[in-house]
């Protein structure tokens, strides 16, 4: 048994089955792919893939069991490496952060900056998704953390801790009748064309479960993940735009207004992701901490540790 047979394994179930692109995404052949797991197989006893013919089409019984095995010894075998990194160059290496649209373009420009004011030798990136798709990100070792809403808290092998609460806000033109109203209610807000998020992103869903339970139809003219494009055609005047009140600037949305609408809503938290068991570099913790103030390493080693439960906002 060796660590080629336990990565392309992984690797198989990662790529759908398909040992071809597990293959390319090793930088191997699809023969040697194949070999190796049959001898593997062979090694254990057991059929970890269900075949039809030459193909494989899925995992045994077994088979289940061998992967959550392989995955926690890569885990273990990335932490190791990690250590290593992390002892050589204390303040340099690589760091990617995986989060949506709105996270990346309002809440992340003066944390990004306020870190690498610190750690000028980590090489920094970004990647975009929805909040799905992050979190992927984070359990297959594509990112170290992840960041969104409440949506990521219940990813299994992510330990989620909340950053900070956020409420929604209506944006309209300067001379919109909604103005007028201190607080607009749902009834008000549904005689109107709405321009808001595509149902994965930013609380999305508590807006239409507000809606539902009163019984009034969303009549969404456009949906966008970008806030920047539900403002733009808001200025249109094509209709009221319901976007996260982190992506509303006075100054610079100087031809829109907005009009907070939590006690419609309700409050929403972002929260940061990292993958159990992962071994965190300690800059890692240094950018949460900038993320948000509220939380220190000795919090995050805790919720780490399986305290997670005892800590919100």
């Amino acid at each position: 048994m060796n660590l080629h047979q336990l990565r392309f394994v992984r690797e198989a179930v990662r790529q759908n089955y398909n040992l071809t692109d597990a293959a390319k995404a090793l930088f191997t052949s699809q023969p040697g792919v194949s070999k190796a797991i049959i001898e593997l197989e062979e090694e254990l006893g057991v059929d970890i893939f269900t075949r039809h013919g030459k193909r494989i089409r899925g995992l045994t019984e077994p088979g289940r069991l061998v992967l959550q095995s392989v995955e926690l010894i890569m885990q273990e075998i990335d932490s190791l490496k990690r250590i290593g990194k992390e002892y050589a160059a204390q303040d340099s290496g690589s760091f990617t952060i995986a989060t949506t649209h709105t996270q990346a373009r309002y809440t992340l420009p003066k944390v990004v900056q306020a870190f690498m004011v610190k750690f000028p030798k980590v090489r920094l990136s970004l990647l975009q998704g929805n909040p799905q798709q992050i979190a992927e990100m984070v359990q297959r070792d594509q990112a170290d953390l992840c960041i969104a809403t409440e949506s990521i808290a219940g990813v299994t092998g992510l330990v989620t801790l909340p950053c900070y609460q956020w409420e929604h806000v209506v944006v309209v033109p300067p001379d919109h009748p909604l103005l007028r109203s201190k607080q607009p209610t749902l009834e008000e807000i549904a005689a109107f064309p709405i321009i808001t998020y595509d149902g994965a992103f930013a609380g999305r869903s508590k807006i239409d479960h507000a809606f539902s339970l009163r019984g009034l139809k969303l009549d969404v003219l456009l949906e966008a993940i970008d806030a920047d494009v539900i403002k733009t055609y808001v200025e249109l005047g094509m209709g009221i735009g319901i976007i996260a009140g982190m992506a509303f600037d006075a100054e610079r949305d100087k031809n829109l207004r907005a009009i907070p609408v939590g006690h419609l809503f309700g409050m929403n938290v972002s929260r940061v992701a990292v993958k159990q068991g992962a071994y965190l570099r300690s800059y890692i913790y240094t950018f949460i901490e900038l993320l948000a103030p509220t939380l220190n390493r000795k919090l995050i080693e805790q919720a780490m540790s399986g305290e997670k439960d005892n800590y919100e906002l």
